[in-house]
């Protein structure tokens, strides 16, 4: 006998034995369904994150520096408090690089701060608005809908124009058309020129579509007179960006008056650190649910090693008939390693079947997706908890004396 028709023959003996005992066959798998549905809802959460945050960032282009006052990963407070002393970067500073730098395509000083808007009788509240210039859409990733953006001339001049992101153009224009109105934010009403692209929202909570641009100048006359900008640079050559990065780090420390030997007191971040940390934190919670996965899992497999062995033993005449007629010990050990993943896989895709519409609930909430990716995981990690929680049943019948066995009553 081949091993094709030992496994075809351990297939159906293994299914009519679960037929043959449905409702222990049913409670058995219990354990294994809410082990599949949680390693099934922890992937689809992590894969939905993952998609939607490399998503959110890829409008943003690896061609990117962004200059500082903080590093966008802290690793302790007390690093924190020393960059907090930091010298803000201010505007003079920023129009000294954007002269200075050979190896940038566009530099954009920016500035943020939040701000209710509103539009007669209606008001988008928690705005972000930014104050910055011309430049700001190269090197902001972002588009525009309608209209134009900020001219070089409004980006200096003191003409209150404004830029909206969609979300806030939807809110404040439902049923006509924003160019040419005048919204208020602050002390100070703007003419609105045009609407971005809609960019959708990072990690699913910040939405980075609600936002308002305004020209930077406008921004330090009604605002704050001195903010401490944020300066993102756009690199000609996204293959020499490690040479720009470090001439971008000469010009500041230049700019800024820098002794040699003393420290940078600045930082210059790139999006690598961002995706660096969220894979970090991605992990972490990956760890964690995998932990609470395998306690499930573990429960299920001992409650499928248990029955397994009360099914050899209640077998024990089945097992010495079929030994003594010449099955070999193979055959019998695959019988029952075939009976115990049979379950699992059951147990598997029924898990399945309740995380899939879960997804959409939890898509409400937080980016999920069900890829095949996460349904071939969870499948295979039902095959392997079967196989594992069988094999020590099926050994034992694999190993009985076949005298013995048609003995037992």
């Amino acid at each position: 006998m081949n091993f094709l028709t030992e496994l075809r023959e351990g297939l159906l003996i293994s299914l009519g034995a679960i037929r043959a005992n449905k409702m222990r066959a049913a409670l058995t798998t219990l354990g294994i369904v809410i082990g599949i549905v949680t390693v099934t809802l922890m992937g689809t959460a992590i894969e939905g994150l993952n998609q939607a945050f490399l998503k959110s960032i890829s409008s943003m282009g690896a061609d990117m520096l962004y200059v500082s006052k903080f590093n966008w990963i802290t690793r302790s407070h007390s690093e924190w408090m020393a960059m907090y002393k930091r010298r803000d970067i201010t505007v003079e500073q920023a129009k000294a690089l954007a002269r200075q730098a050979d190896f940038a395509s566009a530099i954009a000083p920016t500035a943020e701060d939040d701000h209710s808007v509103r539009y007669k009788n209606r008001r988008s509240n928690n705005v972000m608005i930014i104050g910055s210039t011309e430049q700001y859409l190269p090197t902001s990733g972002a588009s525009v809908a309608i209209g134009r953006f900020l001219s070089p001339s409004e980006a200096e001049g003191g003409r209150p124009v404004c830029v909206l992101g969609s979300e806030v153009a939807t809110n404040l224009f439902r049923n006509e058309s924003p160019l040419g109105n005048r919204i208020t934010i602050g002390p100070r009403t703007f003419e609105v020129i045009g609407v971005l692209e809609k960019q959708g929202s990072l990690l699913g909570s910040f939405s980075l579509d609600n936002r308002v641009v305004i020209p930077l100048r406008q921004w330090t006359t009604w605002f704050w007179n001195n903010p401490n900008l944020d300066i993102s640079v756009k690199v000609k050559d996204v293959a020499q960006l490690d040479e720009a990065r470090e001439e971008l780090r000469q010009v500041m420390r230049r700019i800024r008056h820098v002794a040699p030997g003393k420290p940078d007191d600045f930082s210059i971040n790139q999006m690598d650190q961002f995706v660096e940390m969220f894979h970090r934190v991605a992990g972490t919670i990956a760890g964690i649910g995998l932990f609470i996965t395998g306690l499930a899992l573990f429960v299920g497999g001992i409650g499928i090693m248990n029955i397994m062995f009360v099914s050899v033993a209640e077998r024990t005449r089945e097992i010495g008939i079929r030994k003594a007629i010449g099955a070999k010990r193979r055959t019998i050990l695959l019988q029952f390693l075939i009976e115990a993943a049979a379950i699992c896989l059951l147990g598997g895709l029924i898990g399945l079947g309740i995380a899939w519409p879960l997804t959409f609930a939890i898509d409400h909430f937080l980016p999920a997706t069900m890829s095949l990716k996460v349904v071939g995981i969870a499948l295979l990690t039902s095959l392997v908890t079967g196989v594992l929680s069988g094999f020590f049943p099926a050994w034992r019948a694999a190993r009985m004396n076949p005298v013995d066995a048609l003995r037992a009553e």
